[in-house]
């Protein structure tokens, strides 16, 4: 069997004096999900970028600082994408995606291949503090997330009033961009030669 056309799976278990972070994903799901992480909102956004991206993610998160605790699930929870990832062969590698929520707007890009860059463009947040999560949490989020899982990120907020829903929308369209670049590409698996989605030949 191919090793492209192996379940991907990963678990990952991270310990430190500041955190214990345990991430289980299928990319291949339905996007189920089970997040504790004792911060409401932060769990409130997993649980929906696994809606989005159809990546069946369980996180179980225990720490001493709200702060740690989201930077630690950030690295992890890209570090298993990562791990089932693979290689990155076979996959379209490229994804994008508007999502609106409600008078918010969002806009994200993805590049899978190994080079680790975040951009977030006009992330204007009023508020410090989200329902129960800092403002400055979320912006660190994405760019751990990114910088762990080795890709190339841009997300764009266009415009929103509500804090609540210009964050939700930005994940949501992380997750339609992460969801189209994971995606199995069948031209690239006819033979083994045009499998990675590259002109180097590596991702």
């Amino acid at each position: 069997m191919p090793a492209r056309d192996l379940p991907r799976t990963a678990n990952l278990e991270t310990r430190t004096k500041e955190t214990r972070i345990e991430v289980r994903v299928n990319l291949d799901g339905t996007g189920r999900s089970h997040i504790s992480t004792g911060i409401r909102f932060f769990d409130h956004m997993i649980s929906s970028f696994a809606t989005h991206s159809l990546i069946d993610i369980n996180i179980r998160a225990r720490g001493d600082l709200r702060h740690h605790i989201v930077e630690d699930c950030a690295i992890a929870l890209g570090k298993c994408i990562g791990m089932a990832l693979d290689a990155r062969e076979g996959i379209l590698r490229f994804g994008s995606s508007f999502a609106p929520m409600d008078e918010s707007l969002a806009f994200a890009a993805v590049d899978l291949v190994k080079r680790n860059y975040c951009v977030l463009s006009n992330f204007e947040i009023r508020r410090n503090v989200i329902e129960d999560l800092p403002k400055e949490d979320v912006a660190h989020f994405f760019r751990s997330f990114s910088n762990s899982l080795n890709c190339t990120t841009h997300i764009r907020l266009e415009y929103g009033s509500n804090d609540h829903h210009k964050i939700e929308a930005c994940f949501k369209a992380l997750a339609l961009a992460m969801r189209r670049a994971m995606e199995k590409d069948p031209r690239r698996r006819v033979s083994p030669s045009s499998s990675v989605p590259s002109s180097k030949g590596v991702m």
